[in-house]
């Protein structure tokens, strides 16, 4: 089922908010005006979808009243609106969405990525790998692609359309092909109003992944970001995955918060780290 953005406009504020009945989330990505108002409103959302996690993408000068009125502060997005900072606050609706049973495994994966020495070199996988900018045409192949990594993922990557219509509205993919097959992909979604991106969709073919091609897309994918004006990139990785993790970390992005059963990818609902960027 397909997240809805949905713009709500009444007397005193303005509400930009994601419906997203499968992950049983609501998120406010953008707000204005009375902010009391713009609350109560996303929390009627979440009654309306019958969702049980809200995330509430802030601004600083709203903290204060979002921890008074119960919200967790989860993790921060350093310079996400054109420069000020972005706090993502939640509030949970049913205990068993806020209780993870692997929190203490994930912080040990986080203290082991971050114990590992960055990495500035850039190696080249061997001969036969290419890399380039995917296109509308690629649709149907990047689904067969995402299908052998993911047997459950928070949007509907299986669908080409979905994927074309994220390449209409701004998203950028860049793939690895082998023997004329994607066996890795990575894309940005760009925010052009707050000059941000988020660094989403990637994943290797398991029989190609010693060769560090997801590294080497994102930052393919930075160089293109930073040419359009996009100097905030972050990305939402598993925080069971020690080698999405590491892959972040390596290429300096730095560890804001965990993002409790965030939403459903592999096979179940997970936690999601946080990871943030400066890419001027």
């Amino acid at each position: 089922m397909e997240s809805q953005q949905k713009v709500i406009k009444k007397r005193g504020f303005t509400l930009n908010l994601t419906l997203d009945p499968y992950n049983r989330r609501v998120r406010v990505d953008d707000y204005l005006g009375d902010f009391t108002k713009c609350v109560e409103e996303a929390q009627k959302a979440v009654a309306g979808i019958a969702a049980d996690k809200l995330i509430f993408k802030a601004r600083k000068e709203n903290f204060s009243q979002l921890i008074s009125r119960g919200f967790l502060l989860e993790g921060v997005l350093d310079h996400y609106f054109s420069g000020s900072d972005c706090y993502f606050f939640v509030k949970y609706f049913q205990d068993e969405r806020r209780s993870s049973g692997k929190w203490a495994e994930e912080d040990l994966i986080l203290q082991g990525v971050l114990s590992l020495q960055p990495k500035n070199e850039s190696l080249l996988p061997p001969v036969g790998y290419i890399a380039r900018k995917a296109k509308q045409e690629d649709a149907e192949q990047l689904v067969k692609f995402y299908r052998k990594v993911f047997d459950v993922y928070p949007v509907p990557i299986e669908d080409p359309q979905y994927i074309k219509k994220c390449m209409e509205s701004g998203t950028v993919f860049y793939i690895y092909e082998f023997e004329g097959q994607i066996v890795s992909s990575a894309s940005a979604e760009v925010n052009t109003k707050y000059h941000n991106a988020e660094i989403t969709d990637c994943a290797t073919l398991p029989e190609h992944r010693q060769f560090g091609l997801i590294k080497l897309l994102i930052s393919q994918l930075e160089d293109d970001l930073a040419s359009n004006e996009i100097y905030c990139v972050y990305s939402i990785a598993r925080a069971l995955s020690f080698g999405m993790n590491a892959a972040f970390y390596q290429l300096g992005y730095e560890y804001r918060g965990r993002l409790a059963n965030n939403c459903f990818i592999f096979d179940k609902i997970e936690d999601m780290n946080l990871w943030v960027k400066n890419n001027s």
